[in-house]
């Protein structure tokens, strides 16, 4: 097929058979796993995941591309959403599809709404049993990032919270085309199996998390100021001359459950 990648997709393809073979043995599909592509592109990864799945769908927006697959592939194998990722309602479809409700997600997903589309998904974490995604290597970096350091901050705090994660392979510019400018990764995100922090306020902790670090370069207790004092960051362990960065995940939970017991 020849498709000029479009820039409002989002489009870079992947082309290097190295990289392809080493996120499907990452993923490892098995007969009869149900799983969902996002952007199938020019099926980079969809044919490899369709032969061993037996079976995939895919959720793709592009209709040249739609076009595409639905001529390469016949209905049995290849199973086209014809839709925007951001909008699509991913339990709905886990519960048409597998008696079991859960549904495996993979892709190299659009690096220009990777963040809202991170967020769009995590939404639907009790229909999901695991993601593989590519996505730009910054954004992964942040995605599995430890207190303290540069890349830690509120997509850390926000996924971490629903998800296990561990990044697994970084891919080259080159492997795509066409060539995007950043260096990009492969994560793997996994839903807790026993959550660690069952009993939080999922959007309490957004909007505490969003507040704290709206001005990372100050300290926690001016950020929070009105909203935490100095007793109440102490009492669940934090420094209120500590920035943003500085506070664990837990921390973070334990202080949204102390201001909601207030």
């Amino acid at each position: 097929m020849s498709h000029i990648p479009r820039k409002r997709f989002g489009q870079n393809f992947l082309q290097d058979q190295g990289v392809i073979q080493g996120i499907i043995a990452a993923i490892n599909p098995r007969p009869g796993d149900v799983l969902v592509e996002i952007g199938p592109g020019l099926a980079a990864l969809t044919e490899p995941l369709m032969q061993r799945a037996g079976k995939l769908h895919v959720v793709e927006i592009d209709r040249d591309i739609v076009s595409h697959l639905a001529g390469r592939f016949s209905p049995e194998q290849l199973v086209i959403h014809n839709a925007d990722a951001l909008k699509f309602d991913f339990a709905a479809l886990a519960a048409e599809i597998n008696p079991t409700g859960q549904i495996r997600l993979a892709g190299n997903l659009p690096y220009n709404i990777s963040t809202p589309l991170l967020f769009h998904l995590a939404s639907f974490g009790d229909a999901i049993s695991d993601m593989h995604f590519m996505l730009q290597k910054e954004v992964v970096d942040r995605m599995v990032a430890e207190p303290s350091t540069t890349d830690y901050g509120r997509l850390s705090v926000m996924l971490q919270v629903r998800f296990n994660m561990d990044k697994v392979l970084d891919v080259p510019p080159t492997a795509f085309y066409p060539p995007p400018k950043v260096d990009s990764s492969v994560v793997r995100m996994m839903p807790w199996a026993v959550n660690p922090w069952p009993a939080v306020d999922l959007a309490a902790l957004e909007t505490l998390v969003a507040t704290a670090f709206g001005q990372r370069r100050k300290t926690i207790r001016n950020n929070l100021k009105g909203i935490a004092d100095d007793a109440t960051l102490a009492a669940v362990g934090i420094d209120a001359g500590w920035r943003p960065e500085n506070i664990s995940v837990g921390q973070y939970i334990d202080l949204t459950n102390a201001l909601a017991a207030r």
